[in-house]
C-alpha cells in the first residue's frame, strides 16, 4: 500500500513539473546587455597625499579633496567580449590645509584631469548577473594641478550596479602614478549615475538553459500533439466519408432552393425595374398622376407577393444647398411611403425609406458640371430595393 501511494505521489509530482515547465516563457530577466555605450555623471575624490595607499589611505579629513557638486563626466563603449574603452574628464580643488604631495597645502589649487581607460568585465569570469558588473581598468591620463601638469599611468577597479537596462550607479577607484621620475601618485575615487544607450542584448546562461528546456518541452509536446492529431485525423476521415454523401445531397437541395429563390428575386426585381422610378419636379415632393399610377402597380405587385418588403430611397439633384436637398429627399421618401401605406393600404412593416439628398447622383450632374434639365430630372427620384421576399 505504501509503495502504491509513493508511486502515485511520484507520478503526480512528475506531471506537475512537466506542466509547470510547459508554462516557461522567456522574459526580459533572461537577457543581459552584451554591448552598449555608457554615459556617466558623478562626483570624484582625489587623494594626492604622496602616500594615498599607505598610512593616509583612510585619513579622509586630511587627504581627501572633493566638491559638493557633480565634478566628473565619462563616455565609454563596452563590447561583447568584456573589453571596454572609456574617456573620463574630472575637476576638483585642493583645499588649503589638506596634505598634498606629503606636505600641507597652503594655496587652493584647481585640479583638472583627463584619462583614457581600458576595462575588462569580470562577469566574463564569474558569470553574468544582469545587475552587477565588477571590472578592472588600466590606462593613462594627464592631470593639471595648479598649472603643474603630469602624465600618469592608471590602474584600478570598480563596479556598476543596474536598476534596469538603461540606468545604474558606478563606483570605482583608480590609482594614478606619475610617469615622470619624481612625480607622486594619486588615488581618485568616483561615484555617479550611468546611462546606457545603443544597447545590444543576448540571452544569459540561465536564459539559454531556459530556452533549451522550453524547446525540449515543445518537442515533447509537439510529438504528443502529432500522435493525437494522427489519431484524430483517422477518426475524422471515417466521419468525413460518412458525411460527404449526406453533405452532397443537402448541398444539391440547397442549391436548388437557392436557384429558385434567386430566380424569384430576379423576377421581382425585373418587374419593379420595368415599372421604373418615381420622378419629381424641381423643388417638389408632389406625386404627379403618372407616378401615382406607377405606385398603384407597385402596390398590386406587393399584394400578389405578401412576403415582399421594399426599401424606398429618395434623392435630389445637385442644385441647391446640401441641407436643403437632404430635407427635400426626406420629404419625397415620406410622400412615396405615405401613398403606398395610407392610400394603397400596404403594411408599414413591409416598407422602409431613406433620403439621400444629392449624395447618390444617377449621372455626372454634380455642382461642378453643367447639365440640361432632362439630366437633372433623372436625379430627382424615388427608387425601390427588394429587401425580403
Amino acid at each position: 500500500m505504501k509503495t502504491y501511494a509513493f508511486a502515485i505521489t511520484f507520478l503526480s509530482a512528475l506531471t506537475f513539473n512537466f506542466s509547470g515547465a510547459q508554462e516557461l516563457k522567456l522574459t526580459s530577466k533572461d537577457s543581459v546587455v552584451t554591448s552598449s555605450w555608457v554615459l556617466g555623471l558623478g562626483y570624484n575624490i582625489v587623494d594626492d597625499s604622496a602616500t594615498p595607499v599607505g598610512d593616509d589611505l583612510f585619513s579622509i579629513k586630511d587627504t581627501w579633496n572633493a566638491l559638493p557638486y557633480p565634478s566628473s563626466i565619462s563616455i565609454g563603449r563596452f563590447f561583447k567580449n568584456g573589453l571596454g574603452i572609456k574617456a573620463v574628464g574630472s575637476y576638483n580643488k585642493y583645499d588649503v590645509g589638506k596634505k598634498v604631495d606629503g606636505a600641507i597645502n597652503t594655496v587652493e589649487r584647481d585640479y583638472y584631469a583627463i584619462d583614457g581607460m581600458i576595462s575588462y568585465d569580470l562577469n566574463k569570469i564569474i558569470g553574468e548577473t544582469g545587475w552587477f558588473d565588477p571590472f578592472l581598468q588600466a590606462g593613462a591620463g594627464y592631470s593639471d594641478i595648479g598649472t603643474v601638469g603630469r602624465a600618469t599611468a592608471n590602474a584600478g577597479f570598480g563596479f556598476n550596479t543596474w536598476f534596469n537596462d538603461k540606468w545604474g550607479l558606478n563606483f570605482n577607484t583608480m590609482g594614478k602614478w606619475g610617469i615622470k621620475e619624481g612625480s607622486t601618485k594619486q588615488l581618485q575615487h568616483s561615484a555617479g549615475v550611468v546611462y546606457r544607450f545603443g544597447i545590444e542584448k543576448e540571452l544569459s546562461k540561465k536564459g539559454l538553459e531556459k530556452l533549451s528546456l522550453i524547446e525540449e518541452n515543445q518537442r515533447i509536446s509537439d510529438s504528443i500533439a502529432a500522435a493525437k492529431k494522427a489519431e484524430e485525423e483517422a477518426r475524422l476521415m471515417a466521419e468525413r466519408l460518412a458525411q460527404e454523401k449526406e453533405k452532397a445531397r443537402l448541398a444539391a437541395e440547397e442549391q436548388a432552393r437557392l436557384d429558385a429563390e434567386n430566380k424569384r428575386r430576379s423576377d421581382l426585381e425585373n418587374k419593379i425595374k420595368d415599372l421604373g422610378n418615381v420622378y419629381f419636379s424641381l423643388n417638389s415632393s408632389y406625386l404627379s398622376k403618372p407616378y401615382k399610377e406607377l405606385l398603384d402597380k407597385l402596390a398590386v405587385l406587393m399584394e400578389e407577393n405578401p412576403a415582399l418588403t421594399l426599401k424606398v430611397g429618395s434623392h435630389a439633384d445637385s442644385r441647391g444647398a446640401e441641407k436643403y436637398n437632404q430635407w427635400l429627399s426626406e420629404k419625397r421618401v415620406k410622400q412615396t411611403l405615405d401613398y403606398l401605406i395610407g392610400t394603397k393600404g400596404i403594411s408599414a412593416s413591409r416598407l422602409t425609406g431613406e433620403g439621400f439628398g444629392e449624395t447618390q447622383l444617377a449621372n455626372e450632374c454634380d455642382n461642378n458640371t453643367y447639365c440640361p434639365e432632362s439630366k437633372h430630372k433623372l436625379n430627382r427620384r424615388s427608387e425601390f430595393e427588394v429587401l425580403e421576399f
